[in-house]
């Protein structure tokens, strides 16, 4: 029988999962393998919801954000029996491997299947830029340049009134999108999960802004520190600057995506197949100093990414 490779995306979307699946099928029918993609990430795994992928099928998905085998989240694979089960309807599919395009979560499954024999290649895929082994992960770049394009519109109507604009980006535990785009925006302040928040210091900076003749603010949070109405309400008043708060939410999912990120999971999906053509799994592949490169599951997912302090220092010292 055929080889087959399975290709599935599990947990939140982000732009180029679409791309990733693409460069999968297309690497791997190069190599003589059919591929299935397994539709609603690890639940279409254990209840057969499948579909061959050709060529064709997967033409003018490149530039779709989204994915377009869809994605979902399954907690019955967190228990091991689901694991076999799952195992044996790979083995019915005579499957090589499976690449899972995902976060750490998405990682675990892998692992856990590759340990039942059914060697898995994760390919980084959040929004968030915080997979510990990957300097970027796929989404990133499109899910800024949405909180950058939005945070411009909002800057426009708070110069117009004079006001203060609070803005909640995605990050639940990783700053990365608010720092990069609190730069990118020119923001006022930055609050972030990593760094400890001090809101006197923030007020105290807008109120100074106020007195040098600045017309309109904008503060940048990030989703892990919470807390955006009460904040915005709390900057109004004690500063008596008419101020809003805005959560953009799941826009910054959305989106066709970058140039960056559609190279980046072209990349990396080649590369996934290259690995499960030689048998390899239990890898993640990432991205080390712009180069493609794989590690093993559990040393990914043991890893700590560092913040880039320096970069935050940058954005409080210019901000003013």
């Amino acid at each position: 029988m055929q080889k087959t490779i399975g290709v599935l995306t599990s947990g939140g979307d982000a732009p180029g999962m679409n791309a990733a699946v693409r460069a999968v099928t297309r690497a791997a029918i190069g190599k003589g393998f059919k591929v299935i993609g397994i539709r609603r990430g690890y639940n279409g795994l254990l209840h057969g919801d499948m579909v061959e992928l050709n060529a064709r099928s997967v033409s003018d998905i490149i530039q779709r954000g989204g994915t377009e085998i869809f994605t979902a989240r399954c907690k019955e694979f967190k228990e091991w029996e689901y694991v076999l089960k799952a195992k044996e309807v790979c083995l019915e599919h005579n499957m090589a491997g499976i690449v899972v395009i995902g976060g750490d979560g998405s990682f675990r499954g892998a692992a856990d299947l590759s340990r039942a024999g059914i060697p898995c290649v994760g390919l980084p895929g959040t929004i968030d830029n915080d997979i510990q082994c990957s300097e970027y992960t796929i989404g990133y770049d499109t899910a800024m340049n949405t909180v950058m394009e939005m945070v411009d519109k909002l800057r426009d109507t708070s110069h117009s009134h004079e006001r203060c604009a609070v803005v909640e980006v995605m990050g639940r535990n990783a700053g990365h999108i608010a720092l990069n785009t609190g730069i990118a925006c020119g923001a006022t302040f930055i609050l972030v999960p990593e760094v400890p928040v001090d809101i006197e210091e923030m007020i105290a900076k807008i109120k100074r802004g106020r007195e040098s003749g600045k017309e309109q603010f904008i503060i940048i949070v990030a989703e892990g520190v919470g807390g955006t109405e009460e904040l915005a309400k709390r900057i109004q008043a004690e500063t008596g600057i008419e101020t809003r708060a805005t959560i953009l939410g799941h826009v910054q999912r959305g989106g066709s995506p970058t140039v960056r990120d559609r190279v980046v999971a072209s990349e990396m999906g080649y590369y996934a197949v290259e690995l499960l053509e030689k048998g390899i799994g239990n890898r993640v592949v990432g991205m080390k100093d712009g180069k493609v490169y794989d590690v093993d599951i559990q040393e990914a997912l043991s890893m700590k990414k560092p913040f880039n302090e320096r970069l935050y220092r940058i954005a409080n010292e210019i901000s003013f």
